[in-house]
């Protein structure tokens, strides 16, 4: 049995196919289109997912969308209604575009796709819960989703059980932790919807400065997390913008500029919110620990991406357990949609991907045992990573591997079409031996191998992979590699192995969406005097290239069972300098969505200052002074971030 779930028309299209309860392809529309945040109709992630099962539309068993249109049309119109005539601007900009499109996505899945089966359309914040729970470890589990707003919902506190999840109280728009969030996005000179994370590695460079403002005069909070927001504030509800002239009075002068230089000002604001956040955070998750009773949590929606936040929760100890959804935001509406249907709908056993799910105390390795689940459909396709399945992993996201992958063969005739670098396949060793050399050499090396990530975060398939040992490396990522702003850090990848010894987590972080300390033995001392952005300067550990300004750092573990390569080379790197620790970021420069294809990694390679591309088992080290297009042109080319 087939179901494909779809997100769509907002940002971060993507599509999902689950067979027989298994999620065995997801991707986003981005990847294909290289349009990042990609929000149209998904037509070549679900091209993709089809072909990757050798299955056709006819033998989907029901499609999925991940909200309820007509619901969240409501919510827009009633919106508009409340605030006229205020909101007439922003009203006659959005209503011709649901009358034309968002509205009839029915008829629209069903011409494009030629599709005449059975269609299902769960609430935005049961897609969220379905995605956060199915896909996770436990049998039983609170879940907490938080984002910006589906139909009507913005945060929502359920429980899951076995193959059903309900959910018990919601937030209701405008109230919305995603939208105070974004809304000092914006204020902040940043991007709605992509620069959030900028926001929050800009946090550690100020104070909290406008803390008490901000719950003094935006938002009214409860104990249980629930808060009002004082919309005379805000200009979302009727406008074109997130804030008004009310909210930059409160805050001591207009928004920042985009690409202006950050003052102090940004710094606190920053702080601030990301402190009010967190607050928020602990609060709705010991109210779902009330409420449920149950010792472990399920997060997802677009805020469960704020791993600062996440990382208060597991040092709290409010739950036992924590899982996240990877794809934690809209395109994980895609996975959640398809699963609900298959649980609720079909009303299907629970599957834990062949693990007891009780043996799998937050994040340890749990046992091997199984339950069949781990069999294919008969339609599934082998991409050399069938070894992993089965064999113990701890949750059904697959390592977030679920995208498409390239063999040696397609590699290899990509790189005859450009027969100045051809050159054959090394054998697997030889690949990790020469590739942990360019690393410990200083060198910036692009890793392009296997199945491609699903989510924001690179994960060890599509990564740019650095030595976190060197004191220039983060400067040279920034401002070579990736173009970006030189506050923003990077986060290392450590073996499952070795990550107590390295830093101050003690389970697994698969997903990089937990934020701990650097260990405290390879802490240095700092001048506590120094502000701002001088921060930066400081070398505050031994691996100083991963180490955030405030001696934290963004973790990804590496287990050899979901990710044998990046494994065997995070070991290699180990046996040449002791340090089983790699910089990894998202294998792209700024404005461009993460590579897909051999070519998409070709060209950054060749547009960038990367030294080395590792594809497969071709290793291909860069002609001095070879470059497709001058840096400055291809920023130029690209979105504004």
């Amino acid at each position: 049995m087939h179901i494909l779930g779809i997100s769509c028309y907002y940002h971060d299209a993507a599509a999902a196919l689950v067979s027989d309860g298994k999620l065995v392809a997801a991707a986003q529309e981005e990847r294909f289109t290289r349009i990042k945040h990609d929000q149209n109709y998904p037509e070549h992630a679900i091209a993709w997912c089809l072909d990757y099962a050798g299955i056709t539309v006819t033998d989907l068993n029901a499609v999925a969308f991940y909200d309820k249109p007509f619901l969240k049309f409501e919510r827009i119109l009633e919106t508009y209604l409340a605030y006229a005539p205020a909101g007439i601007r922003s009203a006659w900009k959005a209503l011709p575009v649901w009358i034309k499109q968002k509205m009839w996505i029915s008829e629209h899945i069903r011409t494009e796709l030629g599709y005449e089966g059975e269609l299902f359309y769960p609430e935005h914040h049961e897609s969220h819960a379905a995605s956060a729970f199915f896909p996770s470890p436990f049998k039983e589990a609170a879940i907490l989703t938080m984002d910006g707003v589906g139909e009507w919902a913005t945060s929502s506190v359920g429980q899951g059980r076995d193959n059903r999840i309900r959910l018990h109280q919601e937030l209701h728009f405008p109230h919305s932790l995603g939208l105070l969030y974004s809304a000092f996005t914006y204020f902040t000179g940043f991007r709605v919807n992509s620069g959030e994370y900028k926001v929050m590695g800009l946090a550690p460079y100020g104070k909290p400065v406008y803390r008490d403002r901000i719950l003094d005069e935006l938002i009214d909070l409860r104990d249980d997390g629930s808060f009002r927001m004082n919309m005379r504030y805000f200009g979302y509800g009727s406008g074109l913008t997130m804030t008004n002239r009310r909210f930059a009075r409160l805050f001591d002068g207009p928004p920042r500029r985009p690409e202006s230089p950050l003052t102090r000002r940004e710094m606190d604001l920053a702080a601030s919110i990301q402190s009010v956040t967190e607050e928020i955070m602990l609060k709705m998750a010991r109210h779902a620990r009330n409420v449920t009773g149950s010792p472990n949590l399920c997060l997802a929606g677009g805020v469960a991406l704020n791993c600062v936040g996440n990382g208060k929760i597991l040092r709290e100890g409010i739950f036992d357990n924590i899982w996240i959804q990877p794809a934690a935001g809209d395109a994980g509406g895609s996975v959640g949609a398809a699963l609900m249907t298959w649980y609720h709908h079909f009303d299907q056993p629970r599957l834990l991907n062949g693990v007891d799910g009780s043996k799998w105390i937050g994040g340890k390795k749990g046992g091997d045992s199984t339950d069949g689940s781990e069999r294919k459909s008969k339609s599934h396709k082998s991409d050399g990573n069938e070894r992993n399945e089965g064999s113990g992993i701890s949750d059904g996201m697959n390592g977030a591997l679920l995208g498409p992958a390239y063999d040696t063969e397609a590699i290899s005739a990509f790189l005859k079409d450009n027969s100045d670098y051809f050159t054959e396949p090394v054998t697997e060793n030889e690949m990790l031996f020469r590739t942990a050399g360019y690393l410990s050499d200083g060198k910036v090396v692009g890793w392009f191998q296997g199945r491609m990530e699903f989510g924001p975060r690179a994960l060890g398939s599509r990564s740019i992979l650095g030595d976190p040992r060197s004191e220039k490396m983060q400067k040279t990522l920034n401002l070579k590699i990736k173009y970006r702003e030189s506050f923003r850090p990077f986060a290392p990848s450590v073996t499952i192995e070795k990550v107590q010894e390295f830093f101050e987590l003690d389970r697994p972080s698969p997903y990089m969406l937990l934020v701990a300390d650097v260990a405290h033995r390879l802490r240095k001392p700092v001048d506590n005097a120094v502000e701002g952005l001088d921060k930066l300067y400081q070398i505050r550990s031994e691996l100083p290239a991963i180490t955030h300004v405030d001696g934290s750092a963004r973790i990804q573990t590496v287990d050899s069972r979901t990710n044998p390569r990046y494994h065997a080379l995070l070991s290699a790197f180990e046996e040449r300098t002791g340090c089983p620790v790699l910089i990894n970021t998202s294998f792209n420069v700024r404005g461009e969505p993460i590579v897909c294809t051999p070519e998409d990694a070709w060209r950054c390679f060749m547009r960038t200052d990367m030294d080395v591309l590792v594809m497969d088992r071709f290793v291909i080290e860069k002609h001095p002074g070879d470059r497709l297009a001058d840096p400055t042109e291809t920023i130029a080319s690209l979105q504004p971030d």
